[in-house]
């Protein structure tokens, strides 16, 4: 299934995308799951495909505003560096460990929402991902149990701040301006992705190719990541993690490419589909 989050007619639900139109589930679910989150949280994935099969959408897609997939999610947990190329890139060492920061909910957004370049900067600079969202409670997960843990994977753009994020060594700054980076366009559930198959990711801007990376690039794979934040922190269902960006950022280029006004900007993941923003000044 691909599962979103979005607001229709001044009210915000969830659903499954079916052709050019979304099986409503927040309604079909009633009280059962108010949210993507809660379906998730609450084992009802496998209910809701039933009521795709047997349903038909009853909103358009394109008459929708999408949502970051998870607006609520309690954490969202961003890996830095997990591409040899991107270290390489940015000076940096190769860590035995994973490095990792944090977002907020609201310094996203959802698929083709306006992506917001702050009055404080003009560094703003693209990072395409891939997002994995936690489908169960779990801590100190082992790496082999790891993909139990995953309810599905979304496209995400960690867009960035650099000269805020660059303040200091902490990158909390430039990686939670409002608005900064998007979240979508849906959850593939996994079902749909193997463990351990391989994806390709791209980034755009303005249609040229700026970034690409298969997952199999990874210096920390999925499964290590799991294990490793989950020794410290319980992850639950709804959870994000931000898997990393691969080389190729705007930042890094001679002479450098940050986002502005009117760039349209996408992340695609084969697998999964494009994440797609037009940026706007605030």
């Amino acid at each position: 299934m691909r599962l979103v989050s979005f607001e229709y007619e001044g009210n915000t639900s969830y659903g499954a995308v079916k052709g050019d139109r979304i099986v409503d589930l927040g309604l079909l679910m009633g009280d059962k799951a108010i949210d993507l989150k809660s379906l998730i949280e609450e084992d009802l994935v496998a209910e809701a495909q039933r009521l795709v099969d047997e349903h038909e959408g009853t909103v358009a897609l394109d008459q929708v505003r999408l949502l970051p997939v998870i607006p609520n999610a309690d954490k969202i947990v961003c890996i830095g560096l997990n591409y040899l190329d991107h270290v390489r890139e940015v000076n940096r060492e190769v860590t035995e460990r994973p490095t990792l920061f944090l977002r907020t909910n609201d310094s996203q957004v959802g698929h083709d929402e306006p992506l917001v370049l702050p009055a404080e900067s003009g560094d703003f600079d693209y990072e395409g991902e891939i997002a994995i969202v936690i489908g169960k409670h779990g801590r100190r997960i082992s790496e082999a149990e790891a993909w139990d843990y995953v309810a599905g994977y979304a496209c995400y753009n960690d867009g960035s701040i650099r000269d805020w994020q660059w303040h200091t060594t902490q990158w909390t700054a430039g990686k939670n301006f409002w608005h900064t980076a998007s979240f979508g366009p849906w959850l593939v559930t996994s079902d749909e992705i193997k463990p351990e198959q391989t994806m390709t990711l791209v980034t755009s801007l303005n249609g040229e190719e700026m970034q690409r990376a298969t997952t199999d690039m990874m210096m920390h794979t999925i499964p290590e990541q799991i294990a490793y934040i989950s020794r410290f922190m319980p992850l639950k269902p709804g959870d994000v993690l931000v898997t990393g960006t691969p080389g190729g950022v705007g930042s890094k280029r001679n002479p450098p490419v940050y986002m502005k006004a009117g760039d349209v900007v996408e992340v695609e993941v084969d697998a999964i589909g494009v994440l797609r923003n037009t940026v706007v000044a605030e």
